[in-house]
């Protein structure tokens, strides 16, 4: 149907590849360990979000455009990879609520889950990377013949998306889970949420290092 094939190995391939470890599973764990499973599920929200724009361009052919021009690429490269230090230097400064110490530590400041939405959405929709990555993998699974290309493309988008979401969701509820179960001191959580940060400058370098392919 709609010219698709294989989509039992599109299922699969999928999903083993989210399973991959990037800056969407880094947000949506230091929130998830930080703040609880509800911040863990805007942050997965505003990933699908980008995740549906990248599937809609690349249906549109929009993101051929990066595949092609070194100019687009890399000014989106470089403009996705300054909002990832970005979040980075802002998790590295990250404090505890209230200025003075106390015998029990207070809890870290929440951020609003507009915002980490937000984050979510732009951290994805301005990695020029997975653009490219629908445009390679996507396009194996529909046949040559089809008379309905864009068509296909957002079908098998829609759902690499949806399967992407159920993992995310699963990590995020994984990853409160077990933060409440380690039962993780305010301390503890301000300190992952630096690490984390630290993560995030690394990742944004490396985007900002990768080349065109």
């Amino acid at each position: 149907m709609f010219g698709i094939h294989d989509l039992p190995l599109f299922i699969i391939s999928g999903l083993l590849l989210n399973i991959m470890p990037g800056p969407d599973s880094l947000l949506i764990m230091t929130r998830s360990a930080t703040q609880g499973w509800r911040a863990g599920s805007a942050a997965t929200l505003g990933i699908g979000a980008g995740t549906m724009v990248h599937v809609l361009a690349a249906a549109l052919g929009l993101s051929a455009l990066l595949s092609t021009s070194a100019t687009a690429f890399t000014l989106v490269k470089w403009i996705g990879a300054a909002y990832i230090v970005y979040m980075g230097i802002g998790m590295l400064r990250a404090k505890l609520r209230g200025d003075a110490p106390q015998v029990a530590a207070p809890p870290l400041q929440p951020l609003a889950w507009r915002k980490i939405f937000f984050q979510g959405f732009l951290t994805n929709v301005l990695n020029p990377k997975v653009a490219l990555f629908f445009l390679a993998f996507v396009p194996q699974f529909i046949q040559t013949d089809s008379s309905n290309k864009p068509l296909a493309f957002i079908i098998l988008g829609a759902i690499f998306n949806f399967n992407g979401m159920l993992y995310c969701h699963g990590l995020a509820l994984f990853t409160a889970f077990a933060s409440a179960r380690l039962n993780i001191k305010p301390l503890v959580s301000l300190w992952l949420n630096r690490t984390m940060g630290g993560l995030f400058l690394a990742l944004g370098v490396r985007l900002a290092l990768s080349e065109q392919r």
